[in-house]
């Protein structure tokens, strides 16, 4: 439990501002304006999944320069990766409004013209976004978690007080809600570079007589591929998903995005048992106790149980209570109300299986927890999808979340109990 309070407490925290968004631009902008929002999310994720590769790679190299106590190395490995992410995501940028063409042309026409604009401006969020995903590496490899905590307590509370500038007040619906994004994300990092680049103290960076390292930036890209292959993977998984889902209209996707941005925490929660799943069984396979190891994979699977357990117990009665938050519409929250008694169900099989992949991490098996996501998405929910949805409409998307959450965390179990209990990095 101590292990996973702080995942917890950002999960919950990062899980909020998807919600608090949602909220926003249902009651302000509309059904058509959050479902365009919801179609493009994954489009968006897809392009940001090059800073989260470089997030993971730059967290691995500065973490060892920090191990080995050379302090002057981490300050030049920093400023190398800051420069070089922001440099990457302001080339990426023009390609959220080159795609936002060819994707928007393929949509339902009610949500068309607002899917176009809200990823062509996003290209304006990106480098930023880039930048701040260096950021939490950076003070999570240097051992400094609550700073990043912080970061994205005062993003929650920037959004918000954007959303109800730009989208509430000003009404500029799709405009308004890139323009929250932007000017949130803008501030942030003005006050990221701040604290890396002006403030004094031993953390200082600077740019003085600075000079990219290709064999660092060569390094990032072998470290991060893997992390940037998974995250493009899944989230064109969810991209494909949505496509089947527009077919049905703006009212059908509105629903499923109301009930996507409730579960967000109710997956949050038990999930954040895997992380401290990862550190138990790790510290008990370097410390030669493989049973204690096993012992800590069971007690995490059953701590993340019980936690989606509660959790279920809280939401299903809520719901036509959280659903309202977000809309009047009778059709629409006829469908957000199913989808989410669906989707709340498959917590406790998530959950589990984030327990199970983070004892898979902790042996240094890390290539399973890939194939299990993959797998997760694109086969087991996917292909779910298409082979039922000719009997099930719509609602085979919902079921299909149902079914492969508890199939993955079946075949996640099957294979942690067939595993050797020691070590893959020696």
């Amino acid at each position: 439990m101590m292990l996973s309070l702080p995942t917890l407490m950002m999960s919950v925290i990062q899980s909020l501002m998807p919600l608090t968004d949602g909220i926003f631009i249902n009651n302000a902008a509309g059904t058509l304006v959050a479902s365009a929002v919801t179609y493009s999310e994954p489009v968006i994720n897809m392009m940001t999944a090059l800073a989260q590769g470089l997030s993971v790679a730059a967290m691995a190299i500065i973490g060892q320069a920090n191990g080995h106590g050379d302090f002057d190395r981490v300050r030049s490995i920093s400023a190398q990766i800051v420069v070089f992410a922001f440099t990457v995501g302001f080339c990426i940028a023009p390609l959220s409004a080159l795609v936002a063409f060819p994707i928007s042309s393929n949509v339902d026409a009610e949500i068309s013209h607002n899917v176009m604009l809200y990823i062509s401006l996003y290209a304006f969020v990106l480098p930023f976004s880039f930048l701040e995903s260096i950021y939490n590496a950076i003070k999570n490899a240097t051992g400094k978690p609550e700073a990043t905590f912080i970061r994205m307590l005062l993003m929650l509370f920037l959004k918000i007080i954007f959303n109800i500038v730009f989208v509430v007040w000003l009404r500029l619906e799709v405009v308004g809600c890139v323009l929250s994004s932007f000017c949130a994300n803008f501030l942030i990092c003005g006050w990221m570079f701040y604290e890396l680049f002006v403030r004094k103290g031993e953390d200082k960076l600077t740019l003085k007589g600075f000079r990219f390292d290709k064999r660092l930036i060569g390094q990032l890209f072998r470290v991060g591929v893997p992390a940037m292959l998974t995250s493009l993977m899944l989230n064109l998984g969810f991209f494909l998903i949505n496509n089947e889902t527009q077919k049905y209209g703006a009212v059908v996707l509105n629903g499923q995005g109301i009930a996507n941005n409730i579960t967000a925490v109710c997956f949050n929660l038990p999930a954040a048992f895997g992380s401290a799943v990862t550190t138990m069984v790790s510290l008990n396979i370097g410390a030669s106790q493989p049973e204690k190891a096993k012992r800590s994979c069971l007690i995490g699977c059953v701590a993340s149980a019980v936690t989606a357990v509660l959790v279920i117990a809280l939401i299903v009665p809520l719901s036509p209570y959280l659903t309202v938050l977000f809309t009047h519409r009778a059709d629409v929250l006829d469908i957000a109300n199913r989808a989410l008694h669906i989707y709340t169900y498959s917590v406790v099989g998530f959950g589990v299986c984030m327990a199970v992949q983070g004892a898979f991490i902790g042996l240094g098996r890390t290539g399973v927890p890939l194939v299990i996501g993959v797998l997760r998405i694109w086969f087991l929910r996917y292909i779910f999808i298409l082979a039922t949805e000719h009997v099930l409409q719509f609602y085979s998307v919902f079921w299909g979340n149902l079914f492969s959450n508890y199939a993955a965390a079946v075949i996640a179990v099957i294979l942690i109990l067939r595993v050797k209990w020691s070590s893959a990095l020696h």
